[in-house]
Protein backbone atom coordinates (compact mmCIF):
# COMPACT_ATOMS: atom_id res chain seq x y z
CA UNK A 1 0.00 0.00 0.00
CA UNK A 2 1.47 3.42 -0.94
CA UNK A 3 1.34 4.90 2.70
CA UNK A 4 3.22 7.54 3.75
CA UNK A 5 4.13 5.30 6.85
CA UNK A 6 2.87 2.17 7.84
CA UNK A 7 0.49 1.32 10.92
CA UNK A 8 3.22 -0.67 12.60
CA UNK A 9 5.63 2.19 12.26
CA UNK A 10 2.77 4.73 13.85
CA UNK A 11 1.89 1.85 16.28
CA UNK A 12 5.58 1.67 17.75
CA UNK A 13 5.73 5.34 18.22
CA UNK A 14 3.92 4.81 21.70
CA UNK A 15 2.08 2.30 23.86
CA UNK A 16 -0.39 5.04 24.27
CA UNK A 17 -2.32 6.81 21.43
CA UNK A 18 -4.27 9.77 22.76
CA UNK A 19 -7.61 10.49 21.54
CA UNK A 20 -8.43 14.20 21.05
CA UNK A 21 -12.25 15.77 20.70
CA UNK A 22 -10.67 18.98 20.41
CA UNK A 23 -14.17 21.27 20.92
CA UNK A 24 -12.30 24.92 20.76
CA UNK A 25 -9.85 25.46 18.14
CA UNK A 26 -7.28 28.06 20.44
CA UNK A 27 -6.84 24.72 22.38
CA UNK A 28 -5.61 22.67 20.08
CA UNK A 29 -2.28 23.45 19.98
CA UNK A 30 -1.64 23.97 23.74
CA UNK A 31 -2.99 20.64 24.11
CA UNK A 32 -0.61 18.84 21.77
CA UNK A 33 2.16 20.82 23.62
CA UNK A 34 0.88 19.55 26.81
CA UNK A 35 0.75 15.95 25.37
CA UNK A 36 4.40 16.32 23.70
CA UNK A 37 6.10 17.79 26.93
CA UNK A 38 4.65 14.28 28.90
CA UNK A 39 5.85 11.82 26.20
CA UNK A 40 3.38 11.49 23.63
CA UNK A 41 4.11 12.34 19.89
CA UNK A 42 1.84 10.02 18.22
CA UNK A 43 -2.18 12.05 18.09
CA UNK A 44 -5.51 10.64 17.08
CA UNK A 45 -7.82 14.16 16.63
CA UNK A 46 -11.48 12.70 15.99
CA UNK A 47 -13.62 14.30 13.77
CA UNK A 48 -16.77 14.58 16.17
CA UNK A 49 -16.13 18.74 16.33
CA UNK A 50 -16.48 21.48 13.71
CA UNK A 51 -12.94 22.46 15.20
CA UNK A 52 -11.37 18.83 14.12
CA UNK A 53 -9.74 19.14 10.58
CA UNK A 54 -8.60 22.80 11.50
CA UNK A 55 -7.14 21.49 14.25
CA UNK A 56 -5.20 18.91 12.16
CA UNK A 57 -3.99 21.21 10.10
CA UNK A 58 -2.65 23.68 12.88
CA UNK A 59 -0.84 20.88 15.12
CA UNK A 60 0.59 19.34 11.95
CA UNK A 61 2.41 22.77 11.52
CA UNK A 62 3.22 23.61 14.57
CA UNK A 63 4.63 20.02 15.23
CA UNK A 64 6.17 18.62 12.62
CA UNK A 65 8.07 16.09 14.72
CA UNK A 66 4.06 14.91 15.65
CA UNK A 67 2.46 12.37 14.20
CA UNK A 68 -0.90 14.01 13.80
CA UNK A 69 -3.65 11.68 12.87
CA UNK A 70 -7.93 11.54 12.53
CA UNK A 71 -10.23 9.59 14.11
CA UNK A 72 -13.40 8.52 13.63
CA UNK A 73 -13.03 8.78 10.03
CA UNK A 74 -16.46 7.29 8.46
CA UNK A 75 -16.32 7.72 4.60
CA UNK A 76 -14.02 8.46 1.59
CA UNK A 77 -14.67 12.03 2.16
CA UNK A 78 -13.44 12.28 4.96
CA UNK A 79 -10.52 10.41 4.26
CA UNK A 80 -9.45 12.70 1.74
CA UNK A 81 -10.08 15.96 3.62
CA UNK A 82 -8.03 14.65 6.75
CA UNK A 83 -5.06 14.15 4.14
CA UNK A 84 -5.66 17.27 3.23
CA UNK A 85 -5.64 19.00 6.36
CA UNK A 86 -2.15 17.32 7.04
CA UNK A 87 -3.56 13.83 8.36
CA UNK A 88 -0.19 11.07 8.78
CA UNK A 89 -3.17 8.68 9.37
CA UNK A 90 -6.72 7.66 9.45
CA UNK A 91 -8.77 5.40 12.23
CA UNK A 92 -12.24 4.59 11.72
CA UNK A 93 -14.81 3.21 14.34
CA UNK A 94 -15.87 0.06 11.22
CA UNK A 95 -14.76 -1.39 8.62
CA UNK A 96 -16.70 -0.81 5.28
CA UNK A 97 -15.13 -2.57 2.03
CA UNK A 98 -15.92 0.44 0.15
CA UNK A 99 -13.57 2.61 2.78
CA UNK A 100 -10.96 0.28 3.03
CA UNK A 101 -10.53 -0.52 -0.64
CA UNK A 102 -10.36 3.61 -0.95
CA UNK A 103 -7.91 4.25 1.52
CA UNK A 104 -5.58 1.07 0.40
CA UNK A 105 -4.88 3.15 -2.53
CA UNK A 106 -4.28 6.37 -0.54
CA UNK A 107 -1.88 8.42 0.70
CA UNK A 108 -2.23 7.85 4.32
CA UNK A 109 -2.68 4.73 6.46
CA UNK A 110 -6.25 3.77 7.59
CA UNK A 111 -6.57 1.58 10.69
CA UNK A 112 -10.19 0.34 10.73
CA UNK A 113 -12.57 -0.54 13.42
CA UNK A 114 -13.25 -4.00 14.70
CA UNK A 115 -15.26 -5.96 17.08
CA UNK A 116 -15.21 -9.56 15.85
CA UNK A 117 -13.34 -12.01 13.90
CA UNK A 118 -15.75 -11.87 10.96
CA UNK A 119 -15.15 -7.85 10.51
CA UNK A 120 -10.78 -9.11 11.36
CA UNK A 121 -10.91 -11.78 8.47
CA UNK A 122 -12.92 -8.98 6.25
CA UNK A 123 -10.08 -6.80 6.55
CA UNK A 124 -7.27 -8.90 6.66
CA UNK A 125 -8.54 -9.93 2.57
CA UNK A 126 -8.71 -6.49 1.74
CA UNK A 127 -4.86 -6.05 3.19
CA UNK A 128 -5.20 -4.90 6.90
CA UNK A 129 -3.09 -6.71 9.72
CA UNK A 130 -3.51 -3.72 11.93
CA UNK A 131 -6.44 -3.14 13.24
CA UNK A 132 -8.83 -1.29 16.03
CA UNK A 133 -10.75 -3.48 18.33
CA UNK A 134 -13.91 -1.03 19.26
CA UNK A 135 -15.24 -0.19 21.54
CA UNK A 136 -12.91 -2.59 23.37
CA UNK A 137 -14.94 -2.96 27.19
CA UNK A 138 -18.02 -3.33 26.01
CA UNK A 139 -16.99 -6.38 23.69
CA UNK A 140 -15.31 -8.14 26.30
CA UNK A 141 -12.03 -5.90 26.95
CA UNK A 142 -8.68 -7.77 27.20
CA UNK A 143 -9.99 -11.57 27.77
CA UNK A 144 -12.03 -11.05 24.51
CA UNK A 145 -9.33 -9.71 22.10
CA UNK A 146 -7.24 -12.72 23.56
CA UNK A 147 -9.67 -15.53 22.58
CA UNK A 148 -10.64 -13.57 19.41
CA UNK A 149 -7.21 -12.86 17.83
CA UNK A 150 -6.24 -16.08 18.84
CA UNK A 151 -6.67 -17.86 15.54
CA UNK A 152 -5.62 -14.78 13.48
CA UNK A 153 -1.90 -14.16 15.19
CA UNK A 154 -0.74 -12.03 12.45
CA UNK A 155 -3.07 -9.18 13.32
CA UNK A 156 -2.17 -6.69 15.41
CA UNK A 157 -4.20 -4.23 17.10
CA UNK A 158 -4.84 -0.21 19.45
CA UNK A 159 -7.86 -1.19 21.64
CA UNK A 160 -9.88 1.80 22.31
CA UNK A 161 -13.31 2.61 24.32
CA UNK A 162 -13.21 2.48 27.93
CA UNK A 163 -9.75 2.32 28.93
CA UNK A 164 -8.02 3.80 31.52
CA UNK A 165 -4.86 3.80 33.89
CA UNK A 166 -7.42 1.01 35.68
CA UNK A 167 -7.38 -1.40 32.92
CA UNK A 168 -4.70 -0.13 30.36
CA UNK A 169 -1.87 -2.99 31.51
CA UNK A 170 -4.70 -5.95 30.80
CA UNK A 171 -4.41 -4.98 26.96
CA UNK A 172 -0.94 -4.59 26.83
CA UNK A 173 -0.25 -7.79 28.07
CA UNK A 174 -2.26 -9.28 25.30
CA UNK A 175 0.11 -10.46 22.83
CA UNK A 176 -1.40 -8.90 19.65
CA UNK A 177 -1.94 -5.58 21.32
CA UNK A 178 0.59 -2.80 19.92
CA UNK A 179 -1.03 -0.03 21.40
CA UNK A 180 -3.85 1.48 23.09
CA UNK A 181 -5.99 4.69 22.44
CA UNK A 182 -7.41 6.61 25.58
CA UNK A 183 -8.71 9.96 26.58
CA UNK A 184 -8.10 9.43 30.41
CA UNK A 185 -4.67 11.94 29.79
CA UNK A 186 -7.10 14.23 28.62
CA UNK A 187 -9.95 15.04 31.27
CA UNK A 188 -12.70 18.20 30.23
CA UNK A 189 -11.91 19.62 33.09
CA UNK A 190 -8.28 20.66 32.73
CA UNK A 191 -9.34 21.44 29.32
CA UNK A 192 -11.60 24.04 30.16
CA UNK A 193 -9.61 25.33 32.98
CA UNK A 194 -6.73 25.43 30.27
CA UNK A 195 -4.44 23.08 32.89
CA UNK A 196 -2.05 22.23 30.82
CA UNK A 197 0.30 21.12 33.34
CA UNK A 198 -2.17 18.67 34.42
CA UNK A 199 -2.60 17.04 30.88
CA UNK A 200 1.28 16.91 30.93
CA UNK A 201 1.86 15.38 34.44
CA UNK A 202 -1.20 12.49 33.22
CA UNK A 203 0.63 11.86 30.13
CA UNK A 204 3.63 11.17 32.08
CA UNK A 205 2.08 8.91 34.66
CA UNK A 206 0.35 7.16 31.32
CA UNK A 207 3.28 6.47 28.93
CA UNK A 208 5.12 5.31 32.31
CA UNK A 209 2.41 3.07 33.50
CA UNK A 210 1.75 1.61 29.49
CA UNK A 211 5.76 1.41 29.33
CA UNK A 212 6.21 -0.02 32.45
CA UNK A 213 3.26 -3.19 31.67
CA UNK A 214 4.87 -3.55 28.12
CA UNK A 215 8.15 -5.27 29.16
Amino acid sequence: MPWILSPKEIFSVSPVVPVMVIKQIEDAVPIAQALLEGGIRVFEITLRTDAALEAIKRISKAFPEAIVGAGTVINTEQYDAVVEAGAKFAISPGATEKLLAYAAKGKIALIPGTATPSDMMKALELGYDHLKFFPAEVNGGAAALKAISAPLPQLRFCPTGGISEKNVSHYLAVDCVATVGGSWMLPNDAIVAKDWAKITALTKQAVDLATRKAR
